[in-house]
């Protein structure tokens, strides 16, 4: 197996082993390569000028000769936090369950790398193929597990691993174009806790009145309005997707581009775990009422689904022997995501929140300069809207609006390679909870949580590209 090859291979190893963090919009991904930071990722569709132009804007891939292996990684650092106001126990009609008001939660972030790999090849004067390894979508909070909002999220932890094989061609000296498909793969992990003897009794009271929520009541024994436990809902699925983009060479000194992602529809299929559960008798005359509630608390297949967003982005580069000027304008459609729901292997729902997510837009600018002929400096900032309603705002995805502000370096080494260093900070914008306690009727108690978040986000990259 050639060097570069068996690197490349090792790189998609080490991305299929490490979860993903929020640092996009949403939870998507733009830390795709190393050399973007610095630019705060402005304009990459039209100024990318490595191998990772296979996630950016595969037609750019017409710029590189011979062949080029890029891998990088991104150590991400996420802070956030809830602030309390007015949250409260999960409660039924006239009743608050006693179950323990619980803590603020904690740091639900933290640091995770974030890798990426890619390799391109000029098989001919006007035909080039790439392979791209990344993650172009990763979400990842755990709060304590004594929380607050316990009832409403404990852990998300969903990534993607992306192999993604193009084609560029080089239609003329001015006009490239380039496409994709993507192979990807999503794995998810959700957990949060229930109030499992609130909702038994619950269940009681509605179906069988007085007489039925007693004698669940004796099942449940002392202190059962009290019992919780959590559930763990995992699931993972492969799909496939495309991207295409196309690059015009205005002049000497100008590039515009367009850059296009599709949609991607994943069918999870895994299974859903109750920790701490109740056993309820299925004999006499509350047979079929602990029957059902059995049946409710079940280990067990589930399957959900989710489209994930496509994106479009305009871009434009300037650049002469020694400025980069770089500039963009992105659309995510956010709102291919209204709910997440969950559903048992036989049809019947599990679980169904509300997130009735909108499109989104995102613009930067980013400036280079070459301070000696094999030094660059970079800057870049970048404002990012927030796909998140602040009434369907849920601990799982804290999200809020941000701007970036980015700084970086490349060093070329010798005439075959270069390594890329950057760093960004975001500024998020303090963000509102108001979820009831039911989502809807009928729905499980899980308490109001009514504060704030507030979340910060440092980002820093390292990058290795080597032509040969």
């Amino acid at each position: 197996m050639p060097h570069t090859l068996r690197c490349l291979v090792l790189s998609c190893l080490a991305i299929a082993a490490l979860p993903a963090a929020v640092l996009a919009s949403g939870f998507q991904l733009i830390e795709q390569n190393g050399s973007g930071l610095g630019y705060a990722f402005a304009g990459q569709a039209a100024g990318v000028k490595d191998a990772s132009a296979i996630y950016f804007n595969p037609a750019a891939l017409t710029r590189l000769d011979g062949r080029q292996f890029v891998i990088a990684v991104d150590p991400v650092g996420i802070h956030s936090k809830f602030s309390d106001t007015s949250s409260s126990r999960p409660s039924l009609p006239g009743l608050a369950l006693p179950v323990p008001a619980g803590s603020s939660g904690g740091n639900a972030g933290g640091w995770t790398p974030v890798p990426n790999g890619y390799v391109s090849w000029q098989v001919q004067s006007r035909t080039w193929l790439g392979l791209g390894v990344n993650v172009p979508f990763g979400l990842k909070t755990e709060w304590d597990g004594d929380w607050m909002g316990r009832f409403h999220a404990v852990k998300s932890d969903v990534h993607t691993i992306n192999l993604n094989p193009t084609l560029a061609v080089k239609v003329s000296d001015r006009l490239s174009l380039g496409a994709g498909i993507s192979y990807q793969r999503l794995e998810a992990e959700l957990t949060q806790n229930l109030p499992y003897g609130g909702i038994a009794f619950g269940a009681a009271a509605s179906l069988g009145g007085p007489a039925a929520a007693a004698g669940i009541m004796t099942q449940l024994g002392a202190n059962g309005l009290a019992r919780e436990g959590d559930c763990v809902i995992e699931g993972n699925d492969w799909s496939w997707g495309w991207n295409a983009g196309a690059l015009l060479r205005v002049a000497e000194e100008g590039s515009l581009a367009v850059s296009y992602r599709s949609k991607v529809r994943h069918a999870l299929e895994g299974d859903a775990s109750f920790h701490g559960a109740p056993t309820f008798v299925t004999l006499g005359p509350l047979a079929a009422l602990g029957a059902g509630l059995n049946s409710r608390f079940a280990t067990g297949p589930v399957t959900a689904s989710i489209e994930l967003p496509d994106t479009f982005s305009a871009a434009a580069a300037y650049e002469t022997d020694r400025l980069e000027l770089l500039a963009d304008w992105t659309w995510t459609g956010w709102s291919s995501i209204q709910e997440l729901a969950v559903a048992r292997a036989d049809g019947s729902a599990l679980s169904t929140v509300p997130l009735r997510f909108e499109d989104t837009w995102r613009a930067g600018a980013g400036v280079g300069y070459w301070i000696r002929d094999t030094w660059k400096i970079r800057l870049g900032v970048a404002y990012d809207k927030s796909p998140v309603q602040d009434q369907y705002r849920t601990p799982r995805l804290p999200d809020a609006d941000r701007t970036w502000a980015a700084a970086g370096f490349q060093k070329r080494i010798g005439a075959k390679g270069a390594l890329d260093l950057g760093y960004a900070h975001l500024f998020i914008d303090d963000a509102s909870s108001n979820l009831p306690n039911q989502s809807a009727a009928g729905t499980p108690p899980v308490g109001t949580l009514a504060g704030s978040y507030s979340s910060k986000v440092d980002v820093f990259s390292i990058q290795y590209r080597l032509s040969f």
